[in-house]
């Protein structure tokens, strides 16, 4: 199907996976830096992300992050239940690294993307974090065109109504609004708001920036 070989990140010959292992490369690239062991934590990913891009490094201690439990393979990851904005169970600049794909997009309105940002930089020596680009055309969690540039009361009609992208339709009018509220696209001027030392890395689409990383504290 032509729309799973563009988009799905599940599918291993995908556009969306090609990109990600793109850039899952150039983290490697900032890694090898990085003396061992290294302690990473994962703001709210998984264990299979890291087994799909083919991280096998057995002096990486991976911390995974998660709202809900997640399962855990083998020995080198462990999973903390906490909160991306609050992360006080964590000292300060305890992580070598704190990685983070595709969230701070999730936690809600732009405070709680600040706090995140803050906490992002307090636990970890050195961060690298995803995000989708706001003015990308097509948002990358409805697959509607302009979707995040929409009147809010319309965003949350359509998905009562429509099932989007990889969101399933939501009658009830309170859920839709929260699914809405908690997918906040950044532009890069609130990034640069976020992390002001930040180095940049855009990936492109047809000349289009589709999504930024942003990454600091690697020699």
């Amino acid at each position: 199907m032509l729309f799973r070989k563009f988009v799905d990140n599940r599918e291993e010959d995908s556009f969306a996976t090609q990109m990600r292992r793109r850039r899952f490369q150039f983290f490697l690239g900032l890694l090898d830096t990085v003396p061992r062991p290294i302690s990473i934590l994962d703001v709210g990913g998984t264990a299979n992300f890291w087994q799909r891009m083919g991280f096998v490094e057995h002096d990486a201690r991976i911390t995974l992050l998660n709202i809900d439990p997640t399962p855990l393979p083998s020995a080198h990851f462990r999973a903390v239940i906490g909160d991306a904005t609050d992360m006080r169970q964590f000292p300060d600049q305890v992580f070598d690294v704190v990685f983070s794909n595709s969230v701070i997009e999730h936690v809600g309105d732009f405070e709680q993307q600040r706090r995140m940002a803050n906490e992002v930089q307090r636990v970890g020596r050195r961060y690298f974090l995803q995000t989708p680009n706001y003015y990308f055309p097509i948002e990358p969690h409805f697959l509607f065109p302009g979707f995040q540039w929409l009147p809010r009361d319309l965003r949350v009609a359509l998905i009562q109504h429509l099932s989007l992208g990889w969101v399933k339709q939501i009658p009830d009018k309170a859920r839709a609004q929260h699914r809405v509220d908690t997918t906040r696209l950044l532009r890069k001027s609130e990034l640069k708001t976020l992390f002001p030392r930040a180095n940049w890395y855009e990936e492109k689409f047809l000349g289009l920036t589709k999504s930024f990383v942003v990454y600091d504290g690697w020699s």
